[in-house]
């Protein structure tokens, strides 16, 4: 080829990866596995995705300090929470010590007033004052006495206790009583709960708040020798999110790079040149580029598992170079001889054409869903395959020398005939393993398919082991269960859930939840409180009212001018409000509960299961319950695993219906270009084949199929339908020795590239390579033993039939 063609393909291809290099470096990269979830959510799913974003529960982390003796535990979890009360990466420390909880006591000792529901008009007349006191008096002469007797003269009513008694969910865990720090209920690990100011979803600020907490578990275990065999386990949301992050991160760079080692050795060994070895990776870096571009351009974000499942572009994309090389590299001697009319320069191109065509309308049956992180593989992958074709078609020809000779695979590429001439003996061979296949799947339908959205989850079962673990020792909340209340603003929002309330401490009392919690309980609307100040008598009605009440008590009215005070000061105090609250331990749940969106304010209840042994709420009874509200507020009951667990299925059945139509595409492209059904047939019987076989393999090997097994079948068809296309041609004969020499190779490093995401720690990685690497070996196994013979010995040298 003369010098300028070739420059001016070679300045075009330079200045596309300029651009492409430009669009990268500007992309932005994540891990967020919630790029996984709908598009276009319904309201159920949006708050299920907000929820899994910023919710409470999304920022705890859970601590738990194991190993050593009780002492130390207890010496490093004091001075950790210590140290870490001042960070500003966090809300708050909690470890149980008492300090924090009198804190909250003396809180709510000054607002019982505006708190309790006490609070009543009737409560404080003479009648009312009188049943109070009675019951402070027999509560003084009980064993807890000793606790109330120090607020007798300030808190007659007993307003604090009724205050904890509501409050206190009776699930705190057990304390050490040397140190008063929570421990688990064996005593052998230390427990401190950590809540991050941060949303959950900003990996980077909890990666910060989990390197502090490590550095202040350092700081405090020191260099005794007690402290040594100290361990710190932390789990949650923020912790599963800055994991996983850094798992993809880890197992794509050792993919790519162990890929690449692969594949570059073993086009090596076939090229034995090095110039041809960097012409044939130039379609890979150019469709890898092209892919995440595209998908920056088309997302704004890329994802970590995008670029991981693009590790295996390298596997197809490197075919078309080989195909090309083969072809165009013919050894001297070879050409009269290995010679394929047939397989000229337009024929050759004409099939790559096709399998490319194909192998698009696969993947645009991902690019089609809803879902963005499917649609993103999708994308990347028919970018990516469209300039690596392009590279293969335009520019390497220029670039390839006028004598550019490749090793002779003729050898290679007779023996691959015979075997392949004496494999089509047994097309049965291939009907009975689909047939088989079938069977097996038909027997094992039922669970055949994950329905749980977890099975998408990087985080190993060990790690879920030790979140459940410390989240059932610490109480915390699962948060599996809401019911949601919208309102047009905060005062709205309070008023709303205050009229709840009633319905559900109606559920509570039947037994169909075991309790709530509410943002009201320790922030009660500003009609509540101004009704509850209103209650509390001026100063001269109360003494009076006092009088009369302790009339027959053993307690003189006299005695309780500390009481007339603290009404006194309630009467004068600013109602409470989230502002108000602010920076206090108990301003937390108030934020957590109490959200700020679009349309207003949002309220989220907790409830929690009845422990019948189920940890199961009777939804129907609840929302039945919630649709009587006829406040206007319309409250959702919504449990958040059932949603999670729904939104899967969608997503299955969405894949499910997309690759249908992917492979329906295939067929009518292929009955476009070829033009006989029964050469169609011919073509796609290999490749329905071997996913039968592979799907039942995985079903029987116990493997239950997720998202990206179906994603993996796609591409079992996508990489499949190259080799059937060259084995199936329209005049009956076998493809020549040196084309089955390079569907050898390539079919080679599709298994180097997808073989080593089935060792891949990501199960969505895993899920593809365990699927595509055997896949691609049987359709090239089966395209042979369904493919074309006719006059094989057309093709063969009689030499060669004879070996």
């Amino acid at each position: 080829m003369s010098r300028r063609p070739r420059l001016a393909a070679l300045t075009i291809w330079l200045a596309v990866m300029a651009v492409l290099a430009l669009i990268i470096a500007r992309s932005q990269f994540t891990a967020d596995m919630s790029v996984f979830l709908p598009r276009n959510p319904t309201p159920e799913q949006r708050l299920l995705v907000d929820q899994l974003r910023d919710g409470m529960v999304s920022r705890l982390i859970l601590v738990g300090i194991s190993g050593g003796d009780a002492e130390t535990r207890g010496r490093v979890s004091q001075a950790m929470a210590a140290a870490l009360h001042g960070d500003a990466r966090f809300v708050s420390v909690n470890n149980g010590e008492s300090g924090a909880l009198q804190e909250e006591q003396r809180w709510l000792f000054d607002n019982r007033y505006l708190l309790s529901p006490a609070v009543t008009p009737a409560r404080f007349s003479t009648d009312g004052l009188r049943a109070a006191l009675t019951d402070t008096l027999n509560l003084l002469a009980s064993p807890a006495g000793m606790l109330v007797k120090p607020l007798v003269t300030r808190d007659p009513t007993g307003e604090l206790m009724q205050l904890l008694q509501r409050l206190d969910p009776g699930t705190q865990p057990a304390r050490d009583p040397a140190h008063g720090v929570w421990i688990t209920r064996d005593g052998e690990t230390a427990l401190m709960l950590a809540l991050t100011r941060a949303a959950g979803s900003d990996i980077d600020a909890q990666e910060a708040a989990m390197g502090a907490l490590q550095r202040e578990f350092e700081t405090a275990r020191g260099s005794a020798a007690a402290a040594t065999p100290l361990r710190l386990e932390m789990t949650g949301p923020g912790v599963f999110a800055v994991e996983s992050r850094a798992t993809i991160k880890r197992e794509v760079e050792r993919i790519a790079v162990l890929g690449a080692v692969l594949t570059v050795g073993f086009l090596l060994a076939v090229y034995r040149s090095l110039t041809v070895l960097l012409l044939g990776m130039l379609p890979v870096v150019t469709g890898t580029l092209a892919g995440v571009a595209a998908v920056s351009l088309g997302f704004g974000v890329v994802h970590g598992l995008t670029l991981g499942f693009g590790t295996t572009l390298i596997g197809e994309a490197v075919d078309y170079a080989i195909y090309l090389f083969v072809r165009a590299g013919r050894g001297p001697g070879t050409a009269a001889e290995d010679d394929d009319p047939d397989e000229g320069r337009d024929g050759f191109w004409a099939t790559i054409r096709l399998g490319l065509l194909t192998s698009v309308a696969g993947f645009a049956a991902l690019f089609a869903s809803g879902f963005p992180g499917l649609a993103q593989l999708g994308l990347y992958s028919i970018a990516g395959l469209i300039a690596a074709v392009l590279v293969t078609r335009y520019l390497l020809p220029t670039l390839l020398p006028a004598d550019f000779r490749l090793r002779d695979v003729r050898p290679l590429g007779l023996r691959l005939a015979a075997l392949a001439n004496a494999a089509g003996r047994l097309p049965w061979l291939v009907v009975a393993l689909a047939a088989g296949a079938a069977a097996v799947l038909a027997l094992r339908h039922d669970g055949l398919w994950n329905s749980e959205l977890l099975a998408l989850s990087p985080v190993p079962m060990r790690q879920q082991e030790l979140d459940m673990r410390l989240r059932t020792e610490m109480g915390a909340p699962d948060v599996r269960y809401l019911v949601v209340v919208d309102g047009a603003d905060t005062e709205t929002t309070l008023r709303a859930v205050e009229a709840l309330a009633p319905r559900l401490d109606a559920l509570q009392a039947d037994g169909v939840i075991a309790g709530w919690d509410a943002p009201t309980r320790y922030l009660p609307s500003l009609a509540t409180q101004a009704a509850r100040r209103a209650a509390l008598p001026a100063r001269e009605e109360l003494a009076a009212r006092l009088h009369a009440a302790t009339a027959e008590l053993p307690l003189r009215a006299e005695r309780l001018t500390p009481f007339l005070d603290e009404i006194d000061a309630a009467r004068q105090r600013p109602p409470l409000t989230p502002e108000s609250m602010a920076g206090s331990s108990l301003g937390l749940p108030v934020q957590a509960m109490l959200i700020h969106t679009e349309g207003g304010v949002r309220a989220l209840l907790p409830l929690r299961a009845p422990e019948d042994g189920t940890d199961l709420i009777d939804a129907g009874r609840v929302r039945a319950a919630l649709a009587g509200a006829g406040d206007g507020s319309a409250p959702l009951f919504l449990d958040l695993k059932q949603e999670s667990d729904a939104l899967y299925a969608n997503y299955l059945r969405e894949a499910i219906r997309l690759a249908l139509g992917g492979v329906a595409a295939v067929v009518v492209l292929l009955l476009v270009f070829l033009r006989s059904p029964r050469q169609v047939l011919r073509v796609v019987t290999p490749l329905a084949a071997a996913v039968l076989v592979v799907t039942a393999g995985l079903a029987l090997a116990g493997k239950q199929l997720i998202l990206l097994h179906l994603v993996g079948m796609l591409l079992i068809v996508a990489v499949g339908s190259n080799y059937t296309l060259f084995f199936n041609r329209a005049d009956g004969r076998m493809a020549a020795p040196r084309t089955l020499a390079s569907l050898f190779f390539a079919n080679c490093t599709t298994v180097c590239a997808f073989g080593l995401l089935a060792f891949s720690e990501v199960p969505v990685l895993q899920a593809i390579g365990i699927t595509v690497g055997p896949g691609a070996v049987l359709a090239l196994v089966f395209s042979a033993m369904l493919g074309s013979r006719g006059d094989a010995r057309a093709v063969l040298p009689a030499p060669a039939c004879g070996r």
